[in-house]
This record gives structure tokens, C-alpha cells and sequence, in this order.
């Protein structure tokens, strides 16, 4: 069965990618769903202890094989030029289990403009703040948080999709801090 590890909102930092990837690595993933914010640490984000770009780019281009990303705010077209996949969509979509699942950063499109319909499910990042919802339409709307910029006093955590379960994870307690369960529609 198809595994994901959904990360957002890296900023550049190198020591917190690094500990995402390595912990990710027990659930195998299939694929990286990258949801915008890769290498820029934005304007109004202070530049993170270990900001590194370039190493960040070199530790998600041995992966590139394996890597759908969106492009968030604060990327750009300069970006582009270190990364080995293609990162500047606005949007991606996936069929999986019977679900579309819409992949944004989480500035540009609200669910009520999307194509969206009961079951299916809204990945973004954009706030920092992780979560699951379930909203007015049945539409699931899930937020892996900020592995750099975590907000609001939460942990900085990354989501994985394995056995039609995604659960939100911290980084540093490796504790379960939401899950849902997508085995049936």
C-alpha cells in the first residue's frame, strides 16, 4: 500500500529537514508531498539556526524520483534552479484510495473554489499550525504543520499517510498529535 510523508514549510533549514527525513524513513515512503516554503526563509520569518539552502536542496535532490511538490510563498523561480524536481506548481492532485486529494501551500485557493466534494481531501501548509478537519462539506482539510516555524506553542511536526491512516507527528517527541483514518469513504 501507498505511503506518503508530507512536509511543509521547511524555510531552509537543513538540521530540521535532515531530522524529518531520517524519521520519515521508518515508514517508507513511497513519496514526499513537499507543500510549498522549501528553501526561503520569507520576510517575515527570522532566518532559522542551520538556514542552508543549498544543503537542503542537496539532501531533497537524491530524492527527486520520489518528490510532488507545490510552491508556497515565499518560493521562487531562483529556487528552481537548485532544486532537481519541479517545485513552482500553484496546485497538484492525486487520486488515491478513491479520494482526490489537492495539494497547496494554503495562500492562494480556498476549499470553497476548489473541486472538491465529500471524502475528499485538502492538503496545505501555509499557517504553521498543524491539524485535521473535517469541514461543513465532508471535505477532510489537513495542515502537517511547520517542521522550522512551528506556531502557536505546537510542536514542529510533518504528517505520513500509511495503510489508509495519516497521522500528524512531532518532530522531536516522535508522538502521534493527530491521526485520521481513510480506509473507507
Amino acid at each position: 500500500m501507498l505511503s506518503l510523508a508530507i512536509i511543509s514549510d521547511v524555510h531552509g533549514c537543513y538540521p530540521s529537514l535532515q531530522k524529518t527525513l531520517q524519521h520519515a524513513e521508518q515508514f517508507h515512503p513511497d513519496y514526499y508531498l513537499l507543500l510549498g516554503d522549501v528553501l526561503n526563509h520569507g520576510p517575515r520569518n527570522p532566518v532559522p539556526e542551520g538556514y542552508a539552502p543549498p544543503e537542503v536542496a542537496a539532501l531533497l535532490n537524491p530524492l527527486r524520483e520520489k518528490i510532488i511538490a507545490v510552491r508556497g510563498n515565499c518560493d521562487s523561480e531562483v529556487d528552481q534552479m537548485l532544486l532537481q524536481f519541479p517545485c513552482l506548481a500553484a496546485h497538484n492532485q492525486l487520486l488515491l484510495g478513491g479520494r482526490r486529494w489537492f495539494m497547496t501551500h494554503g495562500h492562494l485557493y480556498e476549499a470553497s473554489e476548489l473541486p472538491l466534494v465529500a471524502g475528499d481531501v485538502l492538503l496545505s501548509g501555509h499557517t504553521h499550525i498543524a491539524g485535521i478537519d473535517l469541514d461543513e462539506k465532508g471535505i477532510y482539510r489537513i495542515n502537517p504543520g511547520s517542521i522550522t516555524f512551528p506556531r502557536d506553542g505546537a510542536e514542529a511536526s510533518y504528517a505520513v499517510y500509511a495503510n489508509g491512516e495519516l497521522q500528524i507527528i512531532g518532530l522531536d517527541s516522535h508522538q502521534v498529535l493527530a491521526r485520521s483514518d481513510f480506509r473507507t469513504k
